[in-house]
């Protein structure tokens, strides 16, 4: 079973395209310093250990690691030293040099989870190949999470499939590039997360990315929700190029009861049936 009362932080960073031992290190600095702070599932931004704007596929490749690499390792090391949950992107190779844009699930025992993002946003359809596998809905002591990456929100089947799996907590790297729009207003992939954590009853934590990268800004908008789709933490609406930690505290019973009325679930309230 898993802990009622957990606490989750997400870490905004600044990664350098290419940087490899760079980008290592401060994520492990965020890390430590989001568990030292009392995070039991810290969250890490998309692609986080190589950068993102990649000039074509070859430098992609050049920098992709398998879940066995430097990085998936030293996660690992930690997630055991510290006995916490890590959810984080990275550029993934196999032995045939596919290339995925990927997100780990790693604990005390190692790498839990790898899921390979399945819906491609603009120029990743160039360098990435599709993933092909739901997201993984994983039991761990703090609940059961679900990892999913960035432009997959955006697709309300796709969130769904891990809230009918049971998942308490998802979890998404993402890195969102920033754009225009009305002023007052929220970005509109924070309003996604709201809503998709509103319909389904689960919490959501999505970890952007800040700083600036060949020539792309980005949202900067770290947030976790609860499951009633009201932030709990952020949005954080400034990406400076330092650290950024948001925390916030969940409990994990709240997303296991899906009732909105005495009378209205919203799982068993619906008519698959009708949407055939």
């Amino acid at each position: 079973m898993s802990s009622t009362l957990i606490q989750v932080a997400c870490c905004q960073l600044a990664p350098q395209i290419g940087e490899l031992k760079y980008n290592r290190e401060r994520a492990l600095q965020a890390i430590r310093s989001a568990a030292g702070q009392g995070a039991q599932v810290v969250v890490l931004p998309e692609l986080v250990q190589s950068g993102y704007v990649f000039t074509d596929r070859n430098e992609a490749l050049s920098l992709a690691e398998t879940p066995s690499g430097e990085t998936l390792r030293q996660w690992a090391a930690l997630a055991a030293e510290l006995d916490i949950v890590i959810v984080g992107g990275f550029c993934e190779r196999t032995e045939r040099d596919e290339l995925y844009n990927s997100a780990a699930l790693v604990d005390a025992e190692g790498v839990r989870a790898v899921y390979r993002k399945a819906h491609l946003w603009n120029d990743e359809k160039r360098i990435f190949s599709p993933g092909g596998q739901p997201p993984p809905v994983i039991d761990t002591r703090f609940g059961r999470i679900a990892v999913m990456i960035c432009y997959d929100l955006e697709f309300p089947e796709w969130v769904r499939l891990p809230a009918l799996a049971g998942a308490e907590l998802l979890c998404a790297p993402v890195n969102w590039p920033d754009g225009p729009r009305p002023v007052g207003e929220r970005p509109a992939e924070v309003v996604r997360v709201q809503a998709n954590a509103s319909v389904n009853r689960l919490y959501i934590a999505a970890c952007d990315r800040n700083g600036h990268e060949r020539e792309v800004d980005w949202v900067g908008g770290s947030v976790i929700v609860d499951a009633n789709g009201y932030p709990l933490a952020g949005p954080l609406h400034e990406a400076p190029a330092g650290t950024q930690i948001i925390h916030a505290r969940l409990d994990m019973s709240e997303a296991r009861d899906k009732r909105i009325s005495a009378l209205n679930d919203v799982h068993r309230d619906r008519q698959p049936v009708l949407y055939d």
